[in-house]
């Protein structure tokens, strides 16, 4: 009986490793995805995303100066001729200013953001490294 105790415990430790292993993978896994992911949204440069007329980059420039307010008036002014992705980023930047001061309104904003961005568009990685902010 004792030998059968002994087995079983060694059993228990065998299997309890083997899960420790590949729950260790996948957190490794997860990381490395998230570094991976935090790398592809810095590497992306703003002024090379399609949907911004040429003409409209001086007044979104001006408007990013004056914050979340210039940002908010300049949507209403030109936000029917931008089109994503490059709208998408500037709302991105926008909800990242509104945090600060409306963080109901920077919510409402990524939620539309997100549900109107495909997971494979070029921006979507900025998308997942946000999510947790705004959810």
């Amino acid at each position: 009986m004792t030998k059968f105790i002994a087995a079983a415990i060694i059993a228990v430790v065998l299997w309890g490793g083997w899960e420790l292993f590949f729950y260790w993978e996948r957190v490794k896994n997860e990381e490395e995805t998230q570094q991976k992911e935090a790398v592809a949204a810095t590497a992306i440069v703003p002024e090379q995303l399609d949907g911004l007329p040429q003409s409209l980059e001086p007044t979104l420039k001006a408007a990013e100066r004056q914050g979340a307010e210039g940002l908010r008036n300049w949507f209403k002014t030109y936000g029917r001729t931008v089109r994503d992705p490059r709208k998408a980023w500037i709302e991105l930047d926008y909800c990242q200013m509104l945090a600060r001061e409306n963080v109901p309104e920077a919510r409402r904003v990524f939620a539309e953001v997100k549900d109107r961005t495909p997971t494979n568009s070029i921006i979507y990685p900025r998308i997942r490294q946000l999510e947790k902010t705004y959810q």
